[in-house]
């Protein structure tokens, strides 16, 4: 059963989906994102698919209960898609060729622009959940695509600081802080030609960094070819420091922000990965003040972790680009 309810005290939409309970906890001995599982086809380089245990789907089903004007209950309306990266089981996203991460940056576009035309789609929201510390339910290197009847918490109070920030300075409130933490310099991980890289003056996660398009653009749509490519080296090139860090996979939550599905130009499209682990052997718990308060604690410095990531290998696009070759 699934149904989104809404929470008068916080103004905004939970998701109930009970079967989600039975979805299968990190399986060993089978994958059904594998070639030969009968589910997947039997040579694929990226591929869509449909999520199992879907918390929204088209048509919904009807609510378990009616709700009433206090206590209000809608459809689980919208999409929930997994992207397969790659048919091998134990790749992962820093270890696909340059090529191959250009057309996961692809097909991320190209279901955008299909859900964009989605009647009943409000907000797309692109993620990947990396490791078992995440919550990770199945092992096989996958991201995630969810088509929203509404736009999430989180994005609309972007939405709205984004708003507000134009209409007092005539700026995009993305764009000075892209031209901040260039100009300082002491936060920036890594750049290419069109992207920028940092762990945010106001980071929450210790090795929290963004991605931002140093051209304001405000969806993935909107994306020019070399744009694209450029997208899957700045990908790769994080991912690799991530994992280079600790010497291990490195487990992360990643989210392409953009703007809602009808567009708005003050929005500009970026990404945030937040990495739970704050030392090699230690992780950043939400706790109460996290969870329950909403205000996070973050017990380093963002210029301290950026150094840190600076010296990881790959340092430099040169060295990117020779390991890619390889």
């Amino acid at each position: 059963m699934t149904e989104l309810r809404w929470n008068p005290t916080a103004r905004e939409w939970v998701s109930t989906a009970s079967h989600r309970q039975n979805r299968p906890q990190m399986p060993t001995d089978w994958c059904p994102f594998c070639p030969g599982s009968g589910r997947v086809p039997e040579d694929y380089d990226v591929y869509l698919y449909p999520n199992d245990f879907a918390a929204l789907s088209i048509p919904a089903p009807k609510p378990a209960i009616p709700g009433d004007e206090f206590y209000r209950v809608a459809p689980s309306h919208g999409t929930c898609d997994v992207v397969l990266y790659h048919p091998v089981h134990t790749t992962s996203l820093p270890q696909l060729s340059l090529s191959h991460l250009t057309k996961v940056v692809r097909l991320w576009r190209k279901r955008f622009e299909e859900l964009k035309r989605t009647p009943g789609i409000h907000y797309v929201l692109i993620f990947e959940n990396k490791g078992a510390v995440i919550g990770v339910t199945m092992p096989h290197p996958h991201g995630q695509i969810y088509g929203f009847p509404y736009v999430p918490p989180r994005l609309k109070r972007e939405l709205e600081a984004a708003r507000a920030h134009r209409r007092s300075k005539r700026r995009c409130l993305f764009c000075d802080i892209v031209k901040k933490e260039r100009r300082a310099r002491l936060r920036v991980v890594a750049e290419n030609a069109a992207f920028s890289a940092f762990i945010p003056f106001y980071a929450r996660w210790p090795y929290e960094v963004h991605i931002f398009p140093r051209r304001h653009v405000e969806a993935i749509d909107r994306f020019r070819p070399a744009e694209e490519r450029a997208l899957a080296e700045i990908l790769k090139w994080v991912t690799l420091k991530y994992d280079n860090l600790f010497g291990f996979s490195f487990p992360y939550m990643m989210l392409l922000h953009q703007a809602p599905v009808k567009g708005n130009h003050d929005f500009h499209f970026h990404i945030e990965f937040y990495p739970p682990h704050r030392s090699k052997d230690k992780i950043k718990y939400l706790a109460s003040v996290e969870t329950g308060a909403g205000s996070f604690l973050n017990d380093s410095l963002a210029e301290e972790k950026a150094a840190e990531l600076r010296v990881a290998k790959p340092r430099t696009r040169q060295e990117l680009l020779a390991g890619s070759r390889k």
